[in-house]
């Protein structure tokens, strides 16, 4: 009798013991993964592939260098995680996204392999020995194009039955919260009655036009005043520049008025005398002149 109560306490503990491990979120998980990618996110080099987002599920900075990820069972060493890279130091509750290109060459968030979104695929993380496993997760095959598949919640694999939370996703947030903390519902409202955007374009359109219109009268007002006020400043003087300033000429009237009179005094030399003088020019006699010092004299014999 006492062994069959040990026993069946046993089986109690281990069933406890399994129940609870299964809702454990483990420290790391594979949280968002898009398998077709086609008008999405691109990856440095401006080319759209599949990824892979895991998540740091703790409080504390870890790293995911030496780390295994895979897309083949039988194979869990396919892609090392590189070491010594800082980029791999995922911060607490921060994101590390893995691109599925099958060009490791690229970086070391360039994995060696790629996601067929025509089957079912399987993605798992495995510690640096290569044997324990740390997250695992299955994608259904037939998923549309610039789809993802996760959890609605950063981390939470579990509800507290115990079941996978694991679904389509309608947002696609790579390197980001799966789940929107706040929600503006302003926001939410205008997306559900204006879904094309059609009432906040005209609305931003009027807006800035008013707001020209509205400069335009403010410039044109401070013009004018300081056009009067320097009218009134000039015909207080009580110069020939009064009876300008009251006459309202415009400076270009001015300016040709000016350019007409500088013209006029400028065709003063222009008038010749039709007199004819004719002025005897007397040449005074210079030494240095002479043609003497011109010729070459013979040498003293």
């Amino acid at each position: 009798m006492n062994k069959i109560k040990q026993l069946l306490f046993i089986s109690a503990l281990i069933l406890l013991v399994s129940c609870s491990q299964k809702t454990e979120n483990p420290h790391w998980v594979i949280n968002e993964i898009m398998v077709d990618n086609q008008t999405g996110y691109m990856d440095d080099f401006g080319q759209r592939n599949g990824w892979i987002e895991i998540f740091n599920n703790t409080y504390k900075t870890q790293d995911l260098g030496g780390r295994y990820l895979t897309n083949d069972r039988n194979n869990p060493k396919k892609y090392p995680i590189p070491r010594g890279d800082v980029l791999t130091k995922i911060p607490p509750r921060q994101h590390a996204l893995f691109w599925a290109d099958n060009e490791p060459f690229n970086g070391t968030f360039h994995v060696n392999f790629k996601l067929d979104p025509t089957k079912e695929n399987y993605i798992a993380l495995y510690e640096n020995d290569g044997k324990t496993l740390l997250d695992e997760i299955v994608i259904p095959a037939g998923i549309i194009p610039d789809k993802t598949y996760g959890y609605a919640a950063d981390g939470i694999k579990f509800d507290a039955n115990g079941n996978l939370t694991a679904t389509v996703l309608e947002r696609i947030t790579p390197s980001s919260n799966n789940a929107v903390l706040e929600e503006n519902p302003k926001v939410v409202s205008l997306q559900k009655t204006d879904p094309l955007g059609v009432t906040i374009t005209v609305t931003s359109m009027l807006v800035v036009f008013l707001g020209l219109i509205l400069l335009y009268v403010i410039f044109k007002a401070i013009g004018n005043s300081a056009k009067n006020i320097a009218h009134k400043r000039v015909a207080s003087t009580g110069t020939l520049s009064a009876v300008r300033g009251e006459s309202q000429l415009t400076g270009e009237v001015l300016a040709a008025i000016s350019a007409a009179i500088h013209e006029l005094n400028q065709d003063v030399h222009d008038i010749e005398s039709t007199i004819l003088t004719i002025t005897e020019v007397r040449r005074k006699y210079s030494p240095w002149s002479s043609k003497l010092y011109t010729l070459r004299q013979d040498p003293r014999r």
